[in-house]
């Protein structure tokens, strides 16, 4: 998260100090109807700044409610965190409709216009090879889970063998029953092992076969059953890739295919601006 300081407001009080909230970079001209978007801050409209070659799609906030106390208090209560996320995004979707726009992190913040031009004009060279590589394309998310405990779609499981039954006093124990306890132990053992082990292939071959789709690929942290909600499943990939939009059936296809190989819950989701790839040029 990018936060600056700020000084108290004008002496004359006829208006609140501002910071310059910046939510995306991009070549063309903002789209017009930018201005109609509420943003983050109410009576403040989005708009385009010039920086050099680029432009940067802006709007002034209340330097006050948006210093680094005020954005950690915020995004300490989960709604407005989604309220902050999603009027951010509704903007960067907004710009995205004229051309590449390369996405900023939620809450970028600059003193002024001319600070925020200042900053994004020396990294016009960065900007630059970002648009070039992100245009023409949008980024693809896949998520795949598998039942929890079994990567493949379950087969009728052999029936387990129970634990021996604690011996009674002053009874002689079955000649090899605690070797054979512990043999089944060790057999649970590396089943597990090896469905993990399977877990961790699949995910793999999938993450591999998309990516041979794709101008770029990111794995991401998988979501955990706090996360996802169920403990009937456990994902095993979270991922997100670049796709050309000429191969958009192409992925969907690829996906199907595996959901049938591998029985796996497979989730695509797109296109989205590319917010996973603004930073590796």
């Amino acid at each position: 998260m990018t936060t600056t300081q700020h000084t108290a407001p004008p002496a004359n009080g006829t208006a609140p100090e501002t910071a310059t909230y910046v939510y995306a970079v991009c070549r063309q001209p903002a789209p017009a109807g930018l201005s109609a978007l509420p943003g983050l801050a109410d009576g403040f409209p989005v708009r385009a700044l010039r920086c050099g070659p680029l432009t940067a799609v802006v709007q002034h906030v209340p330097a006050a409610d948006f210093t680094q106390e005020a954005w950690e208090q915020r995004l300490s209560d989960r709604t407005e965190l989604e309220r902050c996320a999603r009027a951010h995004h509704e903007v960067v979707v907004a710009a995205a409709a004229g051309g590449p726009t390369a996405p900023l992190a939620l809450a970028t913040l600059y003193r002024s216009d001319g600070r925020a031009r200042e900053a994004l004009g020396a990294d016009a060279a960065r900007f630059t090879a970002v648009l070039d590589r992100i245009a023409g394309h949008a980024e693809w998310g896949v998520k795949v889970s598998l039942p929890a405990g079994s990567p493949r779609p379950p087969a009728d499981p052999a029936p387990e063998a129970p634990a021996p039954e604690a011996p009674q006093p002053g009874a002689k124990a079955a000649p090899g029953a605690g070797r054979a306890y512990l043999e089944r132990k060790r057999g649970l053992h590396r089943a597990r092992e090896d469905r993990h082990d399977q877990a961790l292939r699949t995910a793999e071959d999938v993450d591999a076969a998309l990516s041979r789709l794709a101008t770029a690929a990111r794995r991401l942290r998988t979501h955990g059953q706090e996360l996802t909600g169920t403990a009937a499943r456990r994902q095993i990939l979270n991922a997100a890739y670049l796709l050309p939009h000429e191969r958009a059936a192409d992925l969907a296809a690829e996906v199907e295919a595996w959901r049938a190989r591998t029985g796996a819950e497979i989730e695509l989701s797109g296109p989205w601006v590319p917010y996973s790839f603004v930073g590796e040029v």
